[in-house]
């Protein structure tokens, strides 16, 4: 599910800013960028996103402005000399230009730049508007996920009774193909024998007209397919963090979707099946976006 915020808040003579951004993920990826921080604060930060985003890939910027040490760290100097010499014997190497190596991507590597040594008192105010600025930057995400969430609910809701009705279609079209099939087995045979004396046996049309509605009733299935179908919408109802449940409904209501297409020899239910089909295709696209 997709979202966007922003947070700001105030330490001493400086600014915490901090940018939240989600795309659609299986699992919950948070990947923090910016300003080094302390590991016990990114860490905090790290269990409150978690605690209110429970799937997505995540996107955390940190900021921080204002001020000689605004930005909180510190540069091993003999390191980035180490690294700048590494990086131009590479260049040289490859015939590429002395520009190649810039500032930038030496303090981009490992122990060049760190987060500057701070006191107990300076680690407990930079937590504090971290996680002040983090939390206004989830409720607006939070609050963009949820209005993105309304309009699934709406698309979900419509597809999901798009499918019950499918179902019962099926099933009314299922009941009448035991007297289908007997028909057209009677057809059948009364073509076989058009031109000999031989009667057809009741009895025994009868007894293959019963095997064949056995081996092509969808009972079991349509059954099934109701019941997946109202712990879809349950789950849907639920406050709580479902999209991978939902996920794991949409894989078994097309698995008995496929048992029917593959159980019925009727053409209509064969129409009806690919419809299903198609709307289930729909609907698992659209539970990726689910939290």
């Amino acid at each position: 599910m997709t979202g966007y915020g922003r947070g700001a808040a105030p330490i001493g003579h400086r600014r915490v800013t901090v940018q939240l951004k989600s795309v659609n993920h299986r699992f919950v990826d948070i990947k923090v960028r910016g300003a080094p921080l302390d590991p016990s604060i990114e860490e905090k930060v790290q269990q409150r996103v978690r605690a209110r985003v429970h799937r997505g890939a995540i996107a955390l910027s940190l900021r921080i402005d204002g001020g000689p040490a605004a930005a909180g760290v510190r540069v091993d100097v003999d390191a980035a000399r180490r690294v700048y010499r590494a990086l131009a014997d590479v260049a040289r190497e490859l015939g590429l230009p002395d520009t190649a190596v810039g500032l930038d991507l030496v303090c981009a590597q490992p122990g060049v730049v760190a987060p500057a040594d701070l006191d107990d008192d300076d680690v407990d105010a930079l937590a504090a508007a971290v996680g002040a600025a983090v939390d206004e930057a989830l409720d607006a995400l939070v609050a963009m996920r949820e209005a993105e969430g309304a309009a699934l609910l709406a698309d979900l809701t419509a597809r999901i009774a798009r499918i019950r009705d499918l179902a019962d279609r099926i099933e009314a079209r299922a009941a009448a193909a035991p007297e289908e099939a007997r028909d057209r087995l009677r057809e059948r045979l009364a073509r076989l024998l058009r031109d000999a004396n031989v009667q057809v046996d009741e009895a025994r049309l009868a007894q293959e007209v019963a095997l064949i509605a056995d081996r092509q009733d969808v009972t079991e299935e349509v059954v099934r397919i109701r019941s997946h179908i109202a712990q879809f919408e349950r789950l849907m109802a639920s406050d709580k963090p479902v999209g991978r449940r939902l996920d794991f409904l949409v894989q078994e209501l097309g698995r008995e979707v496929n048992t029917v297409g593959s159980k019925s020899q009727s053409a209509d239910i064969a129409a009806l099946v690919v419809e299903a089909k198609a709307e289930l295709e729909k609907i698992r696209e659209q539970v990726q976006n689910v939290e």
